[in-house]
C-alpha cells in the first residue's frame, strides 16, 4: 500500500482497496517529495524497510534484427502506462530493449496517472505534435476537504475543511463554470519551464514563481459518482489542460478544497485505452519470453 494511504483519518469512514474511498484528510509522517525518477524503485520496496534494492544490472541481449527493424522504420504504439511510471520510463524502457534511438511519446501523463500513452518510432515521431494536438478523454477521482501543493497525491493533503454542507445539486452544479474556453494556471509541480529550469525543480527550492493563465478548452465536464469526500468524474478536453489544476479549482469553487486522487487517461483523438497494450506484455513480446502480443494496437508505419 503506498504511503499516502497508510495514514491517520480525519473522517470516520475507512479506506478500502480502493482509491475512491479514501478520505479528504490524512495525517502524514513527514516526507520530502519524491522525485519521479524514484518512483518505480520506491513503490517496489515496502514502506519502511529503508532504501530500495539496488537491483543488479543485467547484461542487454541484443534483440532479433527482425523485430527491431519494424519499429526502426517507424511504428505508433498505444500503450496503457502503469501507475508509478513516468511518461519517460517508458520511452527509456522500449529504447533500451527495441535498442534505437529514434523514440519519443505524445503527451506526458503524471506518475500517479494511468492509462493511454502515443509512443512513436522511426519515421512516426515526425507526427508527434499532431498526436499530442489531440482531444483528450479523462476519468478519474477529486477529494473534496483537503487541498494538495501538488494538487493530486504526490504530496500531502493539508488544510481540511468539514464537507457536511455540501450537497449534489451543489456539486454538480459547480462544473459549469469549468465547461467552454477557460483560462487555468498550470500547478507549480509541473514540467513546464521557466528560463529553461522545469517548474517543480524551482517549486522543490522554494522559489516563487509568477505562474500565467492558459487558455484551454474543457468540452464537458461530467460528475459520474458521488460518495463524499470522494467525486468520480469524465472530463474531455483541449491538449494543455492540467485535470489536477482542475481537480484544485473545482474544490476551490465549492469552498472546501480538492484534489486529485486517482487519474487515467481514456483517449487521445480517436485513439482509445482500451485498444492499448499492455507495457509487460509488449516488454515479453520483444524480449521473446512470450507469445507475440496483439498487434492490433501497435500501428505498423504506412
Amino acid at each position: 500500500m503506498p504511503y499516502y494511504w497508510q495514514t491517520k483519518y480525519c473522517h470516520k469512514k475507512r479506506l478500502t482497496a480502493l482509491p475512491a474511498k479514501q478520505p479528504s484528510c490524512v495525517t502524514f509522517a513527514k516526507k520530502p517529495l519524491a522525485r519521479k525518477e524514484t518512483y518505480r524503485s520506491k513503490h517496489n520496496t515496502k514502506l519502511g524497510e529503508g532504501a530500495p534494492l539496488q537491483q543488479e544490472r543485467k547484461e542487454r541481449v541484443p534483440i532479433d534484427p527482425d523485430k527491431q527493424l519494424p519499429y526502426a522504420i517507424g511504428k505508433m504504439l498505444l500503450i496503457d502506462k502503469p501507475l508509478h511510471w513516468t511518461s519517460f520510463d517508458v520511452v527509456r524502457k522500449l529504447r533500451g530493449i527495441l535498442q534505437i534511438k529514434k523514440i519519443g511519446h505524445a503527451g506526458t501523463l503524471d506518475p500517479l496517472a494511468t492509462g493511454l500513452l502515443i509512443v512513436c518510432t522511426g519515421k512516426f515521431t515526425k507526427n508527434i505534435n499532431e498526436y499530442m494536438a489531440k482531444e483528450k478523454e479523462y476519468t478519474g477521482h477529486i477529494t473534496l476537504g483537503a487541498v494538495t501543493p501538488t494538487f493530486d497525491l504526490e504530496s500531502e493533503p493539508e488544510q481540511c475543511k468539514d464537507i457536511a454542507g455540501l450537497n449534489h445539486e451543489m456539486i454538480y452544479a459547480a462544473t459549469e463554470q469549468f465547461t467552454g474556453a477557460i483560462e487555468q494556471l498550470p500547478p507549480i509541480y509541473s514540467a513546464l519551464k521557466k528560463d529553461g529550469v522545469a517548474l517543480y525543480e524551482l517549486a522543490r527550492k522554494g522559489i516563487e514563481v509568477t505562474l500565467e493563465p492558459r487558455k484551454i478548452t474543457i468540452h464537458s465536464f461530467e460528475i459520474t459518482a458521488i460518495d463524499l469526500p470522494v467525486v468520480t468524474f469524465k472530463v474531455v478536453c483541449s491538449t494543455g489542460t492540467y485535470i489536477r489544476s482542475l481537480a484544485n479549482d473545482f474544490g476551490a469553487a465549492l469552498g472546501c478544497g480538492g484534489y486529485l486522487s486517482s487519474l487515467r487517461r481514456t483517449r487521445i483523438g480517436e485513439f482509445k485505452a482500451s485498444d492499448a497494450i499492455d507495457l509487460d506484455a509488449l516488454m515479453q513480446e520483444l524480449s521473446g519470453t512470450t507469445a507475440p502480443a496483439d498487434i492490433n494496437n501497435i500501428l505498423p508505419g504506412e
